[in-house]
């Protein structure tokens, strides 16, 4: 394997040396249609930062969330994109030459600053995370978020070979990915989901019972860990469902960010765990990212990349997002 290189300059240069891309802007708060290409300028390097030609971008629902008002803090217009994978077109980093390939992920990108929406993006040096990898973008793209967070998840719970895992919302990317990882490294997988025509993927993708989530009680326990992705609503459920001294471990928040009136001495059962993993918490994350594109290339599980949209179509990668059409991760090219 290799560092990928890429020499071209960007585009739209003109004589005053303005250079120009295409992004995906969110104008305001409100729905899918919110989203609009335009043509903006490609920023300047400056100490710390160095720019990225974005390849492809992983979509999340925290996006989703972002754009329609719901992330405190945020201003528009922004692009979005809390993640991307692409090459250094100027660099700032002596470590990190132009043209090598690196993924980014977090850091407030897409929040405080532009994301990867975006033909280019301006980051942090911290966040950008070298990678060698024959992949194509559109796989590579899958991995950063979806099986950082996936990885550091089965880490907090301390999942291991011959352990029965259950994950709640196992139809999201996170989820299908921390099938995929889990049951590649021998631990049994229960995953749920709302839509029954979701079962097949998640079985294919790793999962030896599915699940369907009603909105009531799992008929199920006896569980080492639960990873639950859908958060503010189970999460409480879920703690009844591990063997004492098992582990919750909340990764998502796909019902919200809040449980409301949680007690924790009544609520949590004696010898129980609950613990939290988010991706930016991932120390060594480039190391992490590194193995799992390893263990990719290798076949030891397959990325589930559910639909490939091109940037033009950002407003119905959002809609389809936001329908809960996808099972497992729903990229954008920006090529």
């Amino acid at each position: 394997m290799a560092f990928y290189r890429w020499t071209a300059k960007p585009p739209g240069g003109d004589s005053s040396g303005m250079t120009t891309m295409r992004a995906a802007v969110c104008v305001q708060a409100g729905g899918p249609e919110v989203l609009e290409i335009r043509e903006v300028p490609v920023l300047a390097v400056r100490p710390g930062w160095s720019l990225v030609r974005v390849m492809a971008a992983g979509l999340n629902r925290s996006e989703l969330r972002t754009r329609q008002g719901h992330s405190p803090g945020v201003t528009f217009p922004r692009v979005l994109g809390i993640e991307c994978v692409g090459v250094l077109a100027a660099s700032t980093d002596p470590a990190l030459p132009e043209g090598t390939t690196v993924a980014a992920v977090m850091g407030e990108m897409g929040r405080r600053f532009d994301g990867g929406y975006a033909e280019y993006a301006l980051l942090p040096n911290a966040l950008l995370m070298p990678l060698r990898t024959s992949l194509p973008w559109d796989t590579l793209a899958a991995l950063p978020e979806s099986y950082l967070t996936a990885r550091g998840s089965l880490d907090a719970l301390g999942i291991v070979r011959g352990n029965r895992l259950l994950i709640r919302g196992g139809s999201s990317s996170v989820g299908m990915a921390a099938a995929s990882i889990a049951a590649a490294q021998g631990v049994e997988v229960v995953a749920t989901t709302r839509r029954p025509d979701k079962a097949p993927g998640l079985s294919q993708a790793g999962a030896g019972r599915v699940l369907i989530d009603d909105g009531g009680p799992l008929a199920a326990d006896g569980f080492d860990g639960v990873l639950d992705l859908v958060g503010a609503r189970t999460a409480v459920d879920s703690l009844r469902l591990v063997r004492r001294g098992g582990t919750v471990c909340v990764s998502g928040s796909l019902s919200g960010w809040l449980i409301e009136n949680f007690e924790p001495i009544a609520m949590i059962p004696s010898g129980t765990r609950l613990t939290s993993f988010h991706s930016d918490d991932a120390a060594g994350a480039a190391a992490t990212l590194q193995r799992i594109v390893g263990e990719v290339e290798a076949g030891a599980y397959r990325p589930n990349v559910d639909r490939v949209f091109g940037l033009a179509e950002i407003v119905a990668a959002h809609r389809y997002m936001e329908d809960d059409a996808a099972t497992g991760k729903v990229v954008v090219s920006t090529r």
